[in-house]
């Protein structure tokens, strides 16, 4: 920086044949000035100015430094300006990644809403169940169920996620409810088949005090959650879902929610990203908008009366 300076006040000396003009339009002292010319002077081993009491002009070695760094200094100056703009306007790329467990029911309609509100923004979208980093993401912010994030990144909570084991009025009405976990070895039941490890995923219940995880065979087995409800929804069998799929079907009544005092809370989801200071305006406005639209949400999970109740 000091050497940018220094050659911005050696070219506002030479538009305007004075160390002191030039000091006056950088908002520098004239020693100040003067200083920096002479400092580059001796970097560069030459001279660039004449110097008399009542004149400055360049010397033949000034006038082709100056031809040489007036463009560069033009381009640097209007991207400076554009980083500036950048600050007041909600406007360029944005780039965010998510898992595509949640990505499409719970976060897709908040970005249509976001991008409807921000048209200059371009969102660039990555759906993926592999957890990387933001920086080998090449994202600007993401979202992930479970433990928060590590690798020096701010998580902030959203919603609960609760695995609630739900099935459909018309398949009670054909096969009963079990009343005890044991008992859903007597049913057909949906099975989810994680994308990353392409493992059938357990179900896990809390008993007491305690976590325990337990294999069901799956009558019908997909790898995506919202195929999965869509699945329980039609009656194909008993499904552990997770709240932010479940929530809103258990509230309108075509799902009916089973075992609730096994209910367990797999995690969180969490929205993180970089340091603020080093955000753009259409960063911090699109953090700022999904915490208000997700945070303690209550369309993604049930509140304890309703596990109560259940």
């Amino acid at each position: 920086m000091n050497e940018i300076r220094a050659i911005t006040t050696f070219v506002r000396a030479a538009a305007l044949g004075s160390l002191r003009g030039a000091a006056v339009d950088q908002g520098i002292s004239p020693q100040a000035a003067s200083h920096a010319v002479m400092q580059l002077e001796k970097a560069l081993g030459v001279r660039l100015f004449h110097r008399t009491t009542r004149k400055l002009s360049l010397t033949e070695e000034g006038q082709r430094l100056l031809e040489s760094v007036e463009p560069a200094l033009a381009i640097l100056s209007s991207a400076l300006d554009e980083a500036r703009r950048s600050q007041d306007n909600v406007a360029g790329v944005l780039r965010v990644s998510a898992p595509r467990a949640f990505g499409l029911p719970v976060l897709w309609p908040y970005f249509e809403e976001f991008q409807k509100l921000y048209p200059n923004v371009q969102l660039e979208v990555q759906f993926d169940d592999q957890f990387t980093d933001l920086v080998s993401d090449r994202s600007d912010v993401g979202f992930r169920g479970g433990p928060p994030p590590s690798g020096g990144s701010i998580a902030r909570r959203l919603v609960p996620i609760q695995l609630i084991v739900c099935a459909s009025p018309e398949y009670i009405e054909r096969n009963g409810a079990p009343q005890t976990i044991e008992e859903l070895a007597q049913h057909r039941c949906t099975g989810y088949r994680r994308a990353n490890t392409g493992k059938l995923a357990q179900w896990q219940f809390r008993v007491g005090d305690e976590i325990v995880y337990r294999d069901v065979p799956a009558a019908i087995c997909v790898n995506d959650t919202e195929l999965e409800t869509q699945a329980v929804l039609a009656g194909l069998g008993i499904g552990q879902l997770g709240s932010f799929n479940a929530a809103t079907h258990i509230r309108g009544g075509r799902l009916v929610p089973l075992l609730m005092q096994h209910v367990t809370e797999y995690g969180t989801i969490y929205i993180y990203y970089r340091h603020r200071t080093e955000q753009s305006l259409r960063v911090k406005t699109f953090i700022d908008f999904m915490v208000g639209r997700m945070a303690g949400n209550r369309n993604f999970f049930l509140d304890p009366s309703e596990l109560r109740a259940g």
